[in-house]
């Protein structure tokens, strides 16, 4: 049993065809080719953010000893975050005939929601320039993710690649 927009209520199918989600994919890319996208987003989102932050510590000296810029504090987040995303893309390349318009967008909403702590700890009194850095490995992180997943996972026509 296949299934459709049509098996949601009314109310939904709007949304539904406006996110694009159709049930009917393309090709979804192999879980050999997700596992190596996953390694390769999860190196390069740690590289990223170990970047971001000696950039960060070069332009604020003051923030050198900052607790959000210590490897083994901003590396879990990173890591439990790609892996979520990493895990998300198969299921959009199932449920969708463009999963990559879809996955884009997605990416982009789930990073300004992840964006609102960064919000909230500026507020509360953390430092600007270090939350700046904070909300630059956030972006580095979705945009490294979102290109490992496309390219080297990605979904292909039911006709041939």
């Amino acid at each position: 049993m296949k299934l459709s927009i049509d098996a949601f209520p009314p109310i939904l199918q709007p949304l539904l065809r406006y996110l694009r989600i159709d049930f009917t994919p393309r090709r979804s890319p192999s879980m050999a080719q997700v596992g190596i996208a996953t390694v390769v987003a999860v190196v390069g989102s740690l590289l990223a953010d170990f970047i971001l932050v000696k950039i960060g510590v070069a332009l604020y000296p003051s923030q050198a000893h900052y607790q959000h810029f210590q490897f083994a504090d901003y590396s879990k987040l990173t890591i439990i975050g790609v892996l979520f995303a990493c895990a998300g893309w198969p299921i959009v390349t199932r449920i969708s005939s463009q999963a990559t318009w879809l996955f884009l967008r997605l990416a982009v909403a789930v990073t300004l929601v992840l964006l609102l702590p960064d919000v909230a700890i500026w507020y509360l009194g953390q430092p600007a320039t270090a939350v700046f850095v904070l909300v630059w490995m956030h972006l580095a992180i979705a945009l490294v993710t979102f290109l490992a997943l496309v390219t080297l996972a990605p979904v292909r026509s039911r006709r041939g690649n």
